[in-house]
């Protein structure tokens, strides 16, 4: 460790969320830090550039969603207006529109989940199918987010949990699977059912205004990252591009001593990690010492989900209801979601034609096409939602191939991911695939994990105000009953019945 007089030098991998994060406040409480990231940008999945054309074009469109707490008081924090006004969703299928969903925090409240279930507008799906998601709510209040409820129901995929609990056929093919497609990147049986109830819990169930959403009035990259590094770089913090991490030093103190990219050497007092799980596995690869640790090895289990960003600009304008609407049915195993970017981004506001960012998640057979293929496909999809599609041209389009670019919350994954902290004294880490118990998903989630190895570091050398984390907003008040009652008899069963079951 670094003498009183000497600034702790941290050195953070990767220039996501959680890097940034990590990287903005350690800067700012007067730490060294140095933030190497692999890409040519900041940013990760949600980095923006300009095309040849000088057309803004993305790695797919990210929304911000209601409980996004801390993402919000960062940006409010950095003095930026990147979002639009809360906007209302749609869901389509083969068949037509299935499901327009309302601004829920306009509505009056009711009691999780009465306000989903009674607001949503489905167009074909039964009530007597929708009432056949009552028996989950057990599931729903059994998983409490903790480690034991994890594992419970980590090994049980997230099909066999509807299943089990009675969810009509109908009901799981129109509006769960659809879910977990866009939320999970991933069908039913892929998914594990402990990330099913942690992903629809936090944006939907938890509370009624969960599934609000707002969106970035341009690229993510552009209107919140660009700003966020300049003041990153004004607290002192620095940022290198194009530095792909080889190998980390240990030394025989069991403590990280640099970090290694190619024929450059950083010193560091300590590490966070903030990169996927694809990132960090190539990491590992070429790490002799984090090979040796069974922690590292391990994360060569985990899996991560291919996916398909286009944009595509059309030569006329065509009314699109909704300027954020999901997609079903037309593909097995495939989910894809598709925005009006004429009504989200300041840029295409006044554009003489229509342009569509159309997002393609478990996207494994379309990547091996060809952009002259994969085009008139995305086409011919938009034009069975909407009809208007079907003789407008295409003038300019934009296809993004994103192999193994998303988290795979497979079945029994849970056991392979890695908490916050190590086995190596001073190396930590963040992203949206690290174990917490916040609560949060997504972009969230990697912000807060980010936030979390700060406070680890400063927790570490005693210097420094740690970062205020924003929790996650209590559960209701019934569903804190239930969760207590439930723990009771649960409790009751453990002290009493012989524990043989499989979990």
């Amino acid at each position: 460790m670094p003498t009183e007089t000497q600034t702790p030098k941290i050195v953070v991998v990767g220039a996501g969320w959680a890097g940034l994060g990590a990287t903005y406040h350690l800067a700012r409480q007067g730490y060294d830090v140095t933030l190497l990231e692999a890409g040519s940008y900041p940013g990760g999945l949600v980095a923006g550039w300009k095309t040849a054309a000088g057309r803004s074009v993305e790695a797919g469109i990210h929304g911000f969603w209601y409980p996004y707490r801390n993402i919000f008081s960062l940006v409010k924090e950095l003095g930026l207006n990147p979002f639009t006004p809360w906007t209302r969703s749609s869901q389509y299928s083969p068949a037509g529109l299935e499901v327009e969903s309302p601004i829920f925090q306009d509505l009056p409240r009711l009691p999780t989940p009465l306000g989903t279930f009674l607001y949503t507008q489905f167009k074909r799906l039964p009530l007597s199918d929708r009432l056949s998601a009552l028996p989950l709510l057990y599931a729903v209040i059994d998983f409490d987010n903790s480690d034991e409820a994890w594992r419970r129901y980590d090994s049980v995929t997230a099909r066999e949990l509807f299943k089990d609990f009675g969810v009509s056929a109908r009901l799981y093919r129109d509006s769960f699977e659809p879910m977990l497609l866009v939320g999970l990147f991933a069908p039913g049986e892929q998914c594990s059912a402990a990330a099913a109830l942690g992903m629809l819990y936090y944006f939907i169930l938890a509370h009624q205004p969960d599934f609000d959403v707002v969106w970035c009035r341009g690229t993510v990259g552009e209107m919140i990252f660009r700003p966020w590094v300049e003041r990153i770089e004004q607290a002192g913090g620095k940022l290198l591009a194009n530095r792909r991490v080889s190998d980390v030093i240990v030394d025989s103190n069991n403590q990280a001593t640099a970090v290694v990219c190619g024929d450059e050497v950083f010193e560091a007092d300590a590490v966070i990690f903030a990169v996927g799980i694809s990132g960090m596995k190539k990491i590992v690869s070429g790490s002799p010492s984090l090979q040796n640790r069974k922690e590292f090895r391990d994360i060569h289990n985990l899996g991560a989900v291919d996916v398909l960003a286009t944009r595509l600009w059309f030569d006329r304008k065509i009314n699109i209801p909704r300027p954020s609407n999901a997609c079903f049915g037309f593909n097995a195993t495939t989910g894809w979601t598709f925005f009006n970017l004429n009504a989200l981004h300041d840029e295409y506001r006044n554009e003489p034609g229509t342009v569509i960012e159309a997002d393609f998640y478990h996207a494994n057979q379309f990547l091996p096409l060809s952009n002259e293929e994969i085009v008139p496909l995305v086409q011919q999809d938009l034009a069975t939602c909407i009809p208007a599609f079907r003789d407008a041209k295409v003038i300019d389009s934009s296809v993004i191939r994103l192999p193994r670019a998303v988290t795979h919350f497979f079945p029994g994954s849970y056991q392979y991911m890695l908490p916050g902290e190590t086995t190596i004294k001073n190396v930590f880490m963040s992203g949206d695939w690290i174990v917490t118990r916040h609560g949060s998903w997504s972009q969230e989630k990697a912000y807060v994990t980010g936030l979390e190895t700060a406070n680890l570091v400063i927790s570490r050398f005693g210097r420094g105000s740690k970062a205020l984390i924003l929790p996650v907003e209590a559960d209701e008040a019934h569903i804190q009953i239930g969760r207590s009652i439930n723990q009771t008899l649960r409790g009751f069963g453990k002290t009493f019945l012989p524990d043989i079951w499989l979990p």
